[in-house]
């Protein structure tokens, strides 16, 4: 009797390790389909950066047939041509349709069509316990027709976010996927993150340090939280894109109001360098400093020292001026406000 019921254990025994194998393997095929499927929706981005331990390179997926392209506003979108490399190794010039500093987001637009994409409509969601993958350029290891690079790991929590990029504050404080696998290194930030079927879950953030701990972030940020701007930024209806404002000239306040002296103008398009701050001025006080680049200025792209000084002078009195600045690998986000009446000049 008892000789029967152990050879019915190891039967019992082979079925189930047989049964675990099939699932096992059909789980195998599932994630290679998956992969197979999100390689041509992620694109290499290519830009400013390559000094000071600066990386000029990072990532970003495709949301439309027609070439638009999230990815993470960052300072490698702060050239003059930024190129966008397909995962057949085609490359194309990309213009920036629009960004949203405060989501950490960035929508850019290459002229192709007929391209995979992500479908914003069919979005997944994920608890802590998910298996996903996460898809990047990181640390630059595909330029052309390589594909991108792929972790697998597991959705550790689900938290709102409280970084800092060096002593700064983070602007993005919404929730995050906080992932228990290395995601968030050079280049990666802008990649996706999916379940391990395909479904687009989040975008990859920079690297950022948790403000308690101070130690290295993974994570990404549901895209159910960008989707919305995303689509207003596509569209044209996003109600930060300034494109119908009038040409005229404004010249209300200057970047010495704010105690900001910039480099001397001295070509068409000189970067907007800080060449010093001025002691006892509102710059000086919330730590801008020299040689930090001006990147944005009110969520618009700074191409120069013109530029700036063209947002500057269409504030208001009292109006809040947000700066973000490039000062060695990072950037940072300064507030200051407009004095409250315009100099008499």
């Amino acid at each position: 009797m008892i000789f029967r019921n152990v050879r019915h254990l190891r039967s019992l025994t082979a079925i189930l390790v047989m049964l675990l194998s099939v699932a096992s393997l059909a789980h195998a095929q599932s994630t290679r389909e998956a992969i197979k499927s999100v390689l041509p929706r992620v694109v290499k981005i290519f830009g400013a950066g390559g000094i000071k331990n600066l990386e000029s390179y990072g990532s970003g997926f495709l949301v439309s047939a027609d070439g638009h392209i999230v990815t993470v506003w960052s300072h490698v979108l702060d050239a003059d041509t930024v190129t966008v490399v397909l995962d057949d190794g085609r490359h194309y010039q990309a213009e920036l349709v629009g960004a949203e500093p405060s989501l950490e987001l960035a929508v850019l637009k290459i002229d192709a069509q007929d391209l995979p994409y992500f479908d914003l409509n069919q979005l997944s969601e994920a608890g802590p316990g998910t298996r996903v993958l996460a898809f990047s350029n990181v640390f630059e290891v595909a330029v052309g027709d390589e594909p991108v690079s792929v972790v697998h790991g597991v959705v550790a929590a689900i938290d709102d976010l409280s970084a800092r990029s060096g002593r700064y504050d983070v602007t993005y404080s919404g929730p995050v996927y906080v992932v228990d696998a290395v995601t968030n290194n050079s280049g990666a930030a802008g990649g996706v993150l999916t379940t391990r079927e395909g479904g687009l879950l989040g975008m990859i953030g920079r690297q950022l340090q948790n403000t308690q701990s101070n130690t290295w972030l993974n994570y990404a940020m549901p895209i159910s939280e960008l989707a919305t701007t995303i689509r207003e930024i596509q569209t044209g209806d996003f109600s930060r894109n300034h494109d119908d404002e009038s040409t005229e000239i404004v010249d209300n306040f200057d970047a010495i109001d704010f105690g900001i002296v910039l480099v001397p103008d001295v070509v068409e398009r000189t970067p907007a360098y800080v060449d010093a701050v001025l002691d006892g001025s509102p710059a000086k006080s919330e730590g801008l400093q020299p040689d930090d680049l001006i990147v944005f200025a009110n969520n618009r792209l700074v191409h120069s020292c013109q530029a700036f000084e063209e947002e500057l002078g269409r504030l208001q009195p009292a109006d809040d001026l947000i700066v973000v600045v490039r000062r060695g690998g990072t950037l940072l986000t300064i507030p200051l406000t407009a004095p409250r009446a315009i100099p008499q000049r």
